[in-house]
């Protein structure tokens, strides 16, 4: 994956936070809760992506066979990950829940959202 563009991801998710954790002051009744709850959801969502950028690279130069296995294997850590990252959002009072979980998601609704606003994506190709 390109460094550049891993860079403007996370740039936008970054901006993106901003507005969140503002929003997050006038509508949250516990804002510490809210604000730690996102950005541990965030910074846990970054690490996600850069572990799944890092296993692609690496099984691209593996065997097919191996390349599946060593696939699978790292889509289970990573969904081990955020499973033990909702339950900690679950169970710890100094955390919004629905803030992990919205942190948790914030890279993929980025790329989405960026994928969306590309100019290029309304262009259509003669």
């Amino acid at each position: 994956m390109n460094k550049d563009l891993i860079q403007k991801i996370f740039k936008r998710v970054l901006i993106w936070s901003v507005l969140v954790i503002i929003l997050i002051f006038f509508f949250k009744k516990d804002v510490k809760a809210g604000i730690l709850g996102y950005i541990f959801g965030v910074l846990i969502s970054m690490l996600n992506f850069l572990l799944l950028k890092q296993s692609v690279e690496k099984s691209v130069k593996m065997n097919p066979a191996n390349a599946s296995r060593y696939g699978k294997t790292q889509y289970f850590i990573r969904m081990m990950i955020q499973g033990l990252v909702l339950i900690i959002g679950a169970k710890a009072d100094y955390l919004d829940f629905l803030m992990v979980v919205l942190g948790l998601l914030m890279v993929k609704i980025v790329i989405t959202l960026s994928n969306v606003i590309n100019k290029n994506y309304l262009k259509k190709d003669n």
